[in-house]
C-alpha cells in the first residue's frame, strides 16, 4: 500500500480503512515512510477531518504499535489522571500519592512540558536526584513498593506519537480534537489502567480556551476510553488564571509538598481543591468509595494522617531523589535566584488574567521550552495572591517574580503587569470546576 495513494484517498476527502491508517503508523514506526509524506497525511486529516470511526482505528493503531503495559499481577485497581495542560497545573504530584495512600496504584507516564504548559517530569527533576527515565520493569517494581510511580514515556509506548506530533507541531496541526484524542489515549491506554480521569482545561491559559471546545475534547476523550474499556470520565477545569499560588518548576514542587505536609496557604487552595476534585473520581470509579462525599473524606483523612506525604517521600527514594525534601521543602528554592515584587499601577479589581501571557513570559526567562531540546531552569518563576475578583490598589503587589538576573526582571515585568485587568467594578470569582462529562 503505497503512501501516496493513501495521501490522495484523504486529499479527496475520503474515509481511510483501519487496514490503511495501519500501514501509515507501521510507516511511521519503522521509517518506511518520509516525514513530508507523513506531514502531508496529518494536514490531510486536519482539513478533511477524521470520521469516529477513522479515529478509532487510529488510537487503535498508535496504541497497539508499542509495547501495552500488563499490570494485573498488581492485586490493586489501576488508575491514572491526564491534564491537557495549563499554567501552575500541578495536581499529579498531589493526586498520585494521595490516591495510592488510598489502595489505588498510579502508574503515571508524565510528559515534559513545551511552550507555556509546564511538565511533570521537568518539576520533578527539580528534586535532587530524582529520576524520572524509568525502564518498563523499574516503573513495575516501584508501583508495587510505594503504589505509584511517575516516568516518562519510553520508546516502547505509543512509539508513532512522538513523531507524529513534532511534526503536528512544526505543521500546524496541533489543535484538531481527533489527533489530540490520538496523541493522549494513546499513551494513557498504554498504561493497562482500569480508571483514567482527565482534567481538560479551558481559559486563557488552556489549549481549548473556549469553554464549547474544551467539552467536546473532554467528551471525545471519555468515549475513546469507554470504547477499550477503561471507566474514563473528565472535568472541564479553569485555566483562566494560574492555579495555586505559584508558577515555575521547583515552586510548583514546593507547593504541592507544603499541601502534602496540610500546610496549605491560601492562594494554593485552588490547587488542593481540584486535587481532590480529581483523586475522588479515581477512587469512586476504582470502586473504593461509594461516592464523592465519602471518597473526598478519605482523601482528607490520608492527607491530615501523613499518609499521603509518606507515600511521596517512599517514591522520591524509590526514584532516587533526596527524600529530605519532605522535611524541609525550603530546600527546594534556589539560593542564587532573585525576587522583586510586581506592582500594580492602578486601583480597582483583577477583572481578568492574561493566564497564557504569565506563561510565555516564565518561559522566556527559562522557565519553560520554546523548543524540545531547550534547558529548563527551574528555579525561576512567579508567585501571586491574587484571584479574579479580588481588589488591589495602586503600588500594591501583583505578585513576586523569581528571576536570574536584572536583564531578565526588565524583560518580562511589565509583560506580567499587563496580564492583569484591573478595572473600577468589583468581578465576579470564576467558578474552578466548570463541568463534569
Amino acid at each position: 500500500m503505497r503512501p501516496q495513494e493513501i495521501i490522495a484517498k484523504k486529499r479527496d476527502g475520503r474515509e481511510l480503512t483501519a487496514e490503511e491508517i495501519g500501514a501509515f503508523i507501521d510507516g511511521v514506526c519503522d521509517s518506511s515512510w518520509a516525514d513530508y509524506q507523513i506531514s502531508a497525511l496529518v494536514m490531510a486529516m486536519f482539513i478533511r477531518g477524521l470520521s469516529d470511526t477513522e479515529g478509532e482505528a487510529l488510537v487503535r493503531s498508535m496504541l497497539y504499535s508499542g509495547e501495552v503495559l500488563d499490570l494485573s499481577d498488581i492485586d490493586m485497581p489501576k488508575a491514572d489522571k491526564h491534564s491537557t495542560g495549563g499554567v501552575g497545573d500541578k495536581t499529579s504530584l498531589v493526586i498520585a500519592p494521595l490516591v495510592a495512600a488510598c489502595g489505588v496504584a498510579v502508574p503515571m507516564i508524565s510528559g515534559r512540558g513545551l511552550g507555556h504548559t509546564g511538565g511533570t517530569l521537568d518539576k520533578l527533576e527539580s528534586i535532587p536526584g530524582f529520576n524520572v527515565n524509568l525502564s518498563t520493569q523499574e516503573f513495575r517494581v516501584i508501583i508495587k513498593r510505594c503504589g505509584f510511580a511517575m516516568s516518562g514515556q519510553t520508546a516502547d509506548i505509543a512509539p508513532a506519537d512522538k513523531k507524529i506530533y513534532a511534526l503536528r507541531d512544526a505543521t500546524a496541526t496541533v489543535p484538531y480534537i481527533p489527533l489530540i484524542v490520538a496523541s493522549i489515549m494513546s499513551k494513557k491506554l498504554a498504561e493497562g489502567l482500569d480508571v483514567l480521569v482527565l482534567d481538560v482545561k479551558t481559559g486563557s491559559g488552556a489549549f481549548m480556551k473556549e469553554l464549547c471546545d474544551s467539552e467536546k475534547l473532554a467528551a471525545a476523550m471519555v468515549r475513546t476510553g469507554e470504547h477499550f474499556g477503561v471507566r474514563t470520565q473528565a472535568v472541564v477545569s479553569d485555566m483562566g488564571q494560574p492555579l495555586g499560588k505559584y508558577v515555575g518548576n521547583a515552586l510548583e514542587v514546593y507547593e504541592c509538598i507544603k499541601i502534602l505536609r496540610n500546610e496549605i496557604e491560601p492562594a494554593a487552595m485552588p490547587t488542593w481543591e481540584l486535587s481532590l476534585e480529581l483523586s475522588a473520581r479515581m477512587l469512586v470509579l476504582s470502586g473504593i468509595a461509594a461516592d464523592l462525599d465519602s471518597a473526598r473524606a478519605m482523601c482528607t483523612a490520608k492527607l491530615e494522617s501523613g499518609l499521603a506525604l509518606e507515600r511521596f517521600r517512599l517514591n522520591v527514594e524509590c526514584q532516587n531523589g533526596d527524600a529530605a525534601v519532605c522535611d524541609n521543602p525550603e530546600m527546594l528554592l534556589d539560593g542564587g535566584i532573585m525576587k522583586r515584587e510586581i506592582i500594580a499601577e492602578s486601583d480597582g479589581f483583577i477583572a481578568d488574567i492574561d493566564t497564557l501571557a504569565i506563561g510565555n513570559a516564565i518561559c522566556e526567562i527559562g522557565g519553560g521550552r520554546t523548543k524540545a531540546e531547550d534547558e529548563v531552569d527551574p528555579g525561576v518563576g512567579f508567585a501571586t495572591e491574587l484571584k479574579i475578583g479580588d481588589q488591589i490598589g495602586s503600588g500594591d503587589p501583583i505578585g513576586i517574580l523569581f528571576f536570574r538576573n536584572r536583564d531578565q526582571f526588565d524583560t518580562i515585568s511589565s509583560k506580567l503587569a499587563g496580564a492583569y485587568s484591573i478595572v473600577q467594578e468589583p468581578s465576579h470569582p470564576i467558578q474552578l470546576i466548570r463541568e463534569v462529562i
